[in-house]
């Protein structure tokens, strides 16, 4: 093969990764810069290069062909049952085998058939590709002449990969084999032997995807074979007595050691739940998932896992890994295959975690060349700044005014809560949830409030209620009110609350724009993240000051990502893989040490002229 030909170079913030170059049949070129040791299948979906495949790139279907056409690919162990020598000379490769450790040009052909695809997470297509993988085998009988051993037997039935077995699949193999005259279906996920079913089970293969909130916990049921939900569900953590944010929960585990037990007990119960409801919605038997995917922040995660929280909450906010060890579905209390394995996503710092890690992926943040911000609001605001050439992110503490639970009349987002406000000509015009009379403020409410005061000239840029401005505005006690209804009111307090809330999000973005060097004005798109995120009115956000002034085509809601990254990641292998090298992607910046966040926070308190 010839020297690699040059590529123009960039100043790269990750040395360790290699230029690819794709030239498709229809003379097209894309480029990616991915880690040493991607195979070129993988680099190719990440780019959105299609390459024909059927297996799903796990090297049994030998269509994923391409040539080498610059630089150095080794030849795998299956290529040569592809390709004749003169072809291996030429540089022809299996894709999904060859993995690239230097800067390769590599030559696409046509595309024979589409490949099977997802649509997951933010528009983004995902290509269909999950770690769990079923062959179908129809073995030959023992004989005294053929005393080969029976996990020998399957195993050289599959000798185009190399798999291991754990020793409680080979316990009921013997049985299974002969019940079974011998044919049977063998369950792979990864490089595992999981499981071997009696009978030709190939089209039934399940996934569970969930996403564990400090708030809202959502399972959601993967068809394998189609990429499609089968069912979905969510319901409250069962963990609120214990407090509604992470700080709380941490505290119990300080105040009382025995918590830790208690708080993973009732996460477990929380997930058993769900998995039980959406099994029963889906019509599927637990043994026919295979594997689950858990997105969740740090805290939820280590205390699913019994892993103690408490260095989380004070300086210096250490984490207890920042990719944990191999997990089961068993550690989660999800009963579902007994060998199912737990996937579970790397996470940035102790305020940045796996959840946002997920919602990077789900968003493809650092795969768009454009400039985003993406905000998850909440009582801990996680944001993130960037694009394909770099990314930072951040934690900034909000506090609970989203949430509404420091708010006088807050409420959860629940009927009867008021979730929009608009002021027309002074009248108040509301939107209820469940179209019942108002009992409260829920988090996007609020938001809409304050935004349709300071629109309508009842509070200053300072926040305070101007005198005279309205005959809503009153008096409880020695505290000044604009009554919404006769019982719903937003207090002085209440502004102030969200006040400060959005002041430390907005420092949040301010420095890390400053940090990378952009001004506001100068980013494309803003992705308002989470449950509140959501229902944020994209014009109360920018009236307030929450995000940057800018086009409110450019600020969209994102839903729950973390979700969505859980489903992309149970979907394809290849996302999982992106998803890890989040952690060379994006830079994680520690606002409580930074000496410009006061100024900048004090600055961020007033709302916008």
């Amino acid at each position: 093969m010839s020297a690699v030909e040059p590529i123009p170079e960039e100043r790269s913030h990750h040395p360790e990764r290699v230029r690819l170059r794709f030239e498709q049949a229809d003379g097209a070129t894309k480029e990616a810069r991915v880690p040493a040791g991607t195979t070129l299948f993988d680099a190719a979906s990440w780019t959105a290069v299609a390459i024909d495949s059927t297996c799903g790139g796990h090297g049994t279907c030998k269509k994923c062909k391409v040539r080498v056409a610059s630089g150095s690919v080794g030849i795998s162990a299956v290529d040569p049952r592809a390709f004749e020598p003169a072809e291996l000379k030429a540089g022809w490769r299996l894709a999904c085998r060859a993995e690239a450790s230097e800067d390769v040009v590599v030559e696409v052909p046509p595309l024979l058939t589409r490949p099977k695809a997802a649509l997951a997470g933010v528009g983004r297509h995902v290509i269909l590709r999950p770690a769990v993988q079923k062959r179908y085998l129809e073995l030959a009988e023992p004989t005294l002449e053929d005393q080969t051993p029976d996990l020998d037997r399957v195993l050289a039935a599959m000798d185009d990969l190399e798999l291991r077995a754990p020793l409680e699949l080979v316990r009921g193999l013997g049985r299974t084999l002969r019940d079974a005259d011998w044919k049977v279906t063998a369950v792979l996920c990864d490089d595992e032997l999981i499981e071997v079913e009696a009978g030709d089970t190939t089209a039934r293969r399940f996934a569970l995807a969930f996403d564990l909130g400090t708030t809202t916990v959502v399972a959601n049921l993967l068809d394998l074979e189609t990429g499609l939900p089968a069912a979905v569900r969510s319901m409250l953590n069962a963990q609120q007595p214990f407090g509604a944010d992470v700080i709380s929960r941490i505290s119990a585990v300080m105040m009382d050691p025995a918590a830790l037990g208690v708080l993973r007990e009732r996460a477990h119960e929380t997930l058993a739940e769900l998995t039980a409801e959406v099994l029963e919605e889906g019509g599927v038997e637990p043994g026919e998932v295979y594997e689950i995917v858990v997105a969740g922040n740090v805290t939820m995660i280590q205390i699913a896992l019994g892993i103690d929280p408490e260095p989380l909450s004070m300086a210096p906010f250490t984490i207890a890994a920042q990719t944990l060890p191999h997990a089961q579905a068993a550690d989660f209390g999800v009963a579902v295959h007994p060998r199912a394995p737990a996937v579970l996503f790397p996470a940035l710092g102790a305020y940045v975690g796996p959840d946002i890690v997920a919602g990077i992926l789900a968003t493809g943040l650092t795969l768009d060349r454009r400039t985003r911000l993406f905000i998850d609001v909440g009582t801990n605001s996680e944001i993130v700044l960037g694009s394909s050439s770099e990314a930072l992110a951040c934690a900034a503490p909000a506090g609970p005014a989203f949430e509404a639970a420091q708010i006088r009349c807050g409420m959860r987002a629940a009927d009867g809560a008021i979730e929009g406000v608009k002021i027309r000509d002074g009248e108040v015009e509301l939107t209820v949830i469940g179209d019942v009379e108002p009992v409260g403020l829920c988090g996007s409410g609020l938001v809409d409030a304050v935004a349709e005061l300071v629109g309508a000239g009842v509070l200053d840029a300072s926040g305070k209620f101007v005198a005279g401005s309205s005959e809503r505005l009153g008096k409880i006690g020695e505290e000044t009110v604009f009554r919404l209804t006769d019982d719903v009111f937003l207090s002085q307090r209440d502004v102030r609350e969200l006040q400060f809330a959005k002041a430390s999000i907005a420092t949040g973005w301010t420095i890390l724009c400053k940090d990378l060097g952009i001004r506001p004005e100068e980013i494309s798109q803003v992705l308002l993240a989470g449950s509140f995120g959501s229902y944020l009115s994209a014009a109360s956000a920018v009236r307030i000051g929450l995000v940057p002034k800018l086009p409110l085509t450019r600020i969209v809601s994102a839903g729950n990502v973390a979700g969505e990254g859980a489903k992309i990641a149970a979907l394809s292998v290849q996302e999982r893989a992106a998803a890890h090298a989040v952690l060379d992607e994006v830079e994680y910046v520690e606002l409580s040490g930074r000496a410009d966040f006061n100024d900048l926070f004090i600055d961020q308190l007033a709302f916008p002229a």
